[in-house]
Order: C-alpha cells, then sequence, then structure tokens
C-alpha cells in the first residue's frame, strides 16, 4: 500500500541511488572470506564430487590401476529476498529534516543484514541437518561424529570433526590434532591445515587471549604457548547466535568446501506511478549457500 506523506519521503531525486551504493558499500561482510563464491544460473544447482586415489603402491613391474569413488551430491537452491516502500511527492517538497535520506540507507542495510544472517546460517546451523538452502546426500550435519564414505573404507577414526569442549588452550591443541588427522573418502591421510578460529563476540577474549600469549594461557610457567600466532581470529560480530560454540577453520580449504551461490546479485530498483505521484523503491537479492566436504571445518558445539 502507497505510504501517505506524513510517513516516508520522495525519492524522485537521483542522488539515492547513490546513497544506496554508498551505504551498502560501507557495511562489513564476512560472507566473502567464509565462503567460495559460484555463480547459480538455474533455479537449483546440482553439484557431484568424486573421491581421491588410494596412497601410491610400489611399483613392482606392473602398473597397478585403482578407481575413485563416487560422492555424496548436494542440491541448492537459492531464494529470493526483497523489500521496498513507497512515498509520496509532496513530503519531498517539504521535507525539512533530511528524512528521505535515511530511507535508502534503512533499504539497504536490511539487504546486508539478510544477506549476513544467511551467511552465518552455515556456522549457526553447523550442527544439525539444515535444509532451508541445501541438501546433501550425506543426510549429517556439517559438524559430526558420524560422518560417512561411499568408497567402502572404514570410517572408524578420522571422520570426526564434532567437539564439545569449551573453548580454552588445551581444547584447541586438542582439536587440532584431531583435525590434522582427518582421512579422506579412502580413509587415507589427507592435507588439512588448521588456520582460524571462528568465534562469537561472547569467546573474541578468550580466543585472543590463546592466540596472542607469548607463554601459556592461564599457566604460572614460562613455557612457549604453541598456539601463539598460529590462528587467525575470526570474529562474526552479531550473526553467530550461540555464545559458547565455536569454530576450528582451514581457511584455504573453506574456500572450496563451502560455497555461496549467488543467483542475482543485490539490486536495487524505482519506479513512479504517473497519476499518483507515487515513487516505490525496491531491493530485491537472490542467493543460498552449501557445503560440499566437511573436511574444513571442526566445530565446537557446547552445552
Amino acid at each position: 500500500m502507497p505510504a501517505i506523506t506524513g510517513n516516508f519521503g520522495d525519492l524522485l531525486d537521483p542522488r539515492f541511488q547513490e546513497i544506496f551504493n554508498d551505504e551498502y558499500d560501507r557495511l562489513p561482510d564476512l560472507k566473502d572470506k567464509l565462503h567460495g563464491s559460484m555463480t547459480a544460473k538455474l533455479y537449483t544447482e546440482r553439484l557431484s564430487s568424486v573421491g581421491t586415489l588410494p596412497t601410491a603402491g610400489q611399483f613392482t613391474g606392473t602398473l597397478a590401476y585403482n578407481d575413485v569413488a563416487q560422492g555424496y551430491d548436494v542440491t541448492v537452491t537459492p531464494l529470493e529476498f526483497a523489500q521496498g516502500f513507497s512515498i509520496q511527492r509532496r513530503l519531498f517538497d517539504t521535507d525539512q529534516f533530511d528524512i528521505m535520506n535515511s530511507k535508502p540507507k534503512a533499504l539497504a542495510e536490511a539487504m546486508w543484514r539478510r544477506i549476513q544472517t544467511d551467511a552465518a546460517r552455515m556456522w549457526n546451523n553447523a550442527f544439525s541437518v539444515d535444509t532451508f538452502f541445501a541438501n546433501n546426500s550425506e543426510g549429517v550435519a556439517l559438524c559430526s561424529n558420524s560422518h560417512t564414505t561411499t568408497s567402502g573404507a572404514s570410517t572408524a577414526s578420522g571422520f570426526d570433526n564434532l567437539v564439545t569442549t569449551a573453548l580454552s588452550a588445551v581444547a584447541v591443541a586438542s582439536a587440532r590434532i584431531q583435525m590434522v588427522g582427518y582421512r579422506g573418502d579412502q580413509a587415507e591421510p589427507i592435507a588439512v591445515m588448521p588456520s582460524a578460529l571462528l568465534v562469537p563476540p561472547d569467546l573474541y577474549e578468550i580466543a585472543y587471549e590463546i592466540i596472542g600469549s607469548k607463554g601459556k594461557v592461564d599457566q604460572a610457567t614460562n613455557n612457549a604457548n604453541v598456539h601463539y600466532g598460529q590462528y587467525e581470529l575470526v570474529e562474526y560480530l552479531g550473526f553467530l547466535t550461540d555464545t559458547n560454540n565455536w569454530l576450528m577453520l582451514d581457511m584455504e580449504h573453506v574456500k572450496d568446501h563451502i560455497k555461496w551461490a549467488q543467483a542475482v546479485e543485490t539490486e536495487f530498483a524505482m519506479v513512479e506511478d504517473f497519476d499518483t505521484l507515487v515513487a516505490s523503491w525496491r531491493s530485491y537479492d537472490v542467493h543460498g549457500s552449501l557445503w560440499r566436504n566437511w573436511r574444513a571445518v571442526l566445530g565446537g558445539s557446547v552445552s
């Protein structure tokens, strides 16, 4: 329903597109840092994978041929997000308090919050099966002690990326050992290098001390702190919903395994009704997210 003069301001002034863009570019964004990017061209995109070859064997005169196993499939359906507001010409002419400038800023901020909320969704739902955007045929959470493989190899060791211990220097040391012990789909050793801690603001101080102290944390010794300078501290301001959960990431592989599927980049548009002199503005974005391989992540689900 079009707004009345007393509620909103007129956006016929072309400067408002610039306000939209400036405000949108000004806001911080962790989406690109914690996701690789992919362009979604279809309504539903399907991604698949194949496993790794087993460790090379000794050559004894005859070449041994090995095969790879078909991996799990992932489907992602980017969803539409939009918002708008309408105004009347007369308020533009009589606005004395620069109210109109706040409206495009608010529209840009609202879409930014939507994107950041959805970008954080991967980490907020890391411990449950989340099908809002995507379906992974493995059928378990991103962080789970029940990961499986299609190759038939044993999953008794190296297929667990879930811990329940609170964030501490001891917990980080244990998590690192667990993470570098991940196995590939044929249960072979793989190259995983933990490089970052992802935390909510509530755990920032603890995480900072763990990686910023030269001596062992909370100990009256002069022993060197093995974590000093070893991890990047990534604080997700305002969008991680649990104050106790934390994640360890291999940032190089995060880009390969965690994807942001963008179908339509955020756009802002305006139309004016000729007869009523009512102008309407809207924002529009189509996106989704998915994980295709859990091995870049270890999650701490702390009760």
